[in-house]
């Protein structure tokens, strides 16, 4: 009980601030009505105790389950079993990610069936799945982490000149969509398991990190593969977001129900058999230890769906409107303060953040402070929203412009870097867009672009998620920088 206790406090402390946000604009810039708001309260509780549900089941049963396979694996010491189980583990976990579900289901209903939800979710999951298998062969042959990632954003650059604008944005969203709350602490649990393969403690602190990095990674290369390989596609660039108006408060979620149940099960189901397989081939845990991992999963998708139910029924919606209001008004600088402020409070939100932020302490040793991470990733992440919003609002910026620059700086950077700062930044890139940047952030920014004559729902109501992952590669790496300027500065003194 003062478990579920202690993830309520700590969901609704993060939820809040948005919710916050959104009545002060409500009552001083933006009307929405009563019944918007009362699904939006609905909606809020329902993903505090979705969030805090589903991060329970996380901590008992799936992170468990992620720590055992790496530690079976680093005892194996057999590389054709450590790939075989990158490649099973990266395609199931990464089908599972409530991020990856909304934003799916977002570009299903954008591209009116254009791009599937279904053909988004595999090609995202093979490419994480390639990835994550890429990242333990990098552990057992000792690449460098700095090399490999040079390596393969080389691939995604020449592949990106292929690439049509629509994709250009799908494929860095769904990079940062795929790993969240669910994604972030297996994969971090297998990456410590998968470290202990090295003898040296400095080299299995190192490669603790990076490895989410590469998962996200493998999801723009199998985007962009999908948009080169199936030609192209005739897209609507005059979609409109239409939101479903009533005053029947609760006719949202009833609606929803059997639908967010199915993705529920959908996701979750695969890992379940994957994990009773292994209790009875390899792990043969105790029945106490067994019914533990088993009851994490029940909470784990008992959180998602009621998460799932808050985000579509109630939260989405608000965050559409309050993007078409701010961006109809004839003065853009609420829109862009409101933006930054959104950004701000909701990569405090993100569940897979505290989870890395915490694991950014402990692995070293208290020597990089969670505060100091915290405050690096609220400003970049701030930033990144305005520019998101900013690119919808002058047409004549286009995403490649920030993104490329943006990217080649913290490549470049990478050579002034502590490698154990490198892992770490680009790990933070994947974990900062998990499911409340992917809803609430998401139907914010479309909501701007619906709102903007000059801006297509398409192309432009995609790509901030993209901006939000680059943001914490560059914050961190600064931090990085300063970190390793002020240990010289000590050990010289």
């Amino acid at each position: 009980m003062n478990l579920i206790l202690e993830k309520l406090k700590e969901m609704a402390s993060t939820v809040i601030p948005i919710a916050i946000i959104v009545f002060i604009v409500n009552f001083t810039l933006i009307p929405l009505g009563a019944p918007v708001l009362i699904r939006f309260l609905i909606g809020t509780v329902l993903v505090v105790l979705g969030l805090a549900l589903f991060l329970i089941g996380v901590d008992i049963g799936i992170t468990p389950f992620g720590d055992h396979v790496g530690e079976s694996l680093a005892r194996s010491n057999k590389l054709c079993l450590v790939l075989i189980a990158g490649l099973i583990l990266g395609f199931f976990i990464s089908i599972a990610e409530p991020g990856l579900l909304v934003l799916g289901g977002q570009i299903d209903t954008v591209t009116q069936g254009s791009i599937s939800a279904t053909s988004l979710f595999i090609v995202v999951s093979v490419g994480m799945a390639f990835m994550i298998s890429a990242g333990f062969l990098r552990v057992f042959f000792n690449v460098q982490l700095k090399y490999f990632l040079l390596a393969i954003y080389t691939i995604i650059f020449i592949l990106a000149i292929f690439t049509s604008e629509e994709f250009l944005a799908i494929s860095f969203d769904a990079s940062g969509a795929t790993t969240g709350v669910l994604a972030v602490p297996f994969i971090l649990a297998l990456s410590t398991g998968i470290s202990k393969l090295k003898k040296d403690s400095v080299a299995s602190e190192e490669d603790s990190f990076g490895l989410v990095a590469l998962a996200s990674s493998g999801a723009i290369v199998g985007v962009m593969l999908l948009d080169i390989f199936t030609g192209d596609k005739a897209f609507s660039h005059d979609l409109s977001l239409e939101m479903t108006a009533t005053d029947k408060i609760l006719k949202p979620f009833v609606d929803l129900f059997s639908k967010q149940f199915r993705e529920a099960v959908i996701s979750l189901l695969p890992l379940l058999l994957i994990y009773l397989i292994l209790q009875v081939l390899v792990f043969k845990l105790s029945k106490r230890e067994n019914r533990k991992i088993l009851t994490g999963f029940v909470l784990s998708f008992v959180g998602l769906l009621v998460f799932l139910l808050g985000v579509n029924g109630g939260f989405f919606e608000v965050g559409v409107l309050l993007g078409q209001g701010l961006a109809a008004m004839e003065t853009k600088t609420w829109l862009l303060i409101i933006a930054f402020l959104i950004g701000l409070v909701t990569i405090l939100a993100e569940p897979a953040v505290y989870v890395l932020t915490n694991q950014i302490e402990d692995v070293t040793s208290g020597s990089v402070k969670k505060g100091a991470v915290s405050i690096f990733l609220c400003i970049g992440v701030g930033l990144a929203v305005v520019l998101a919003v900013l690119r919808i609002i002058i047409p004549d910026i286009k995403l490649w412009y920030i993104l490329l620059p943006g990217y080649l700086m913290a490549l470049s950077m990478m050579k002034w870097t502590p490698n154990l700062f490198i892992g770490i930044a680009f790990d933070a890139g994947g974990t900062a867009t998990g499911p409340m940047t992917a809803t609430f952030i998401l139907a914010f920014v479309q909501g701007v672009a619906d709102a903007s004559p000059q801006a297509s729902l398409l192309t432009e109501g995609f790509g901030m998620i993209s901006l939000v992952a680059m943001a914490p590669i560059v914050a961190l790496q600064i931090l990085g920088i300063i970190f390793n300027s002020k240990s010289k500065s000590k050990k010289g003194a």
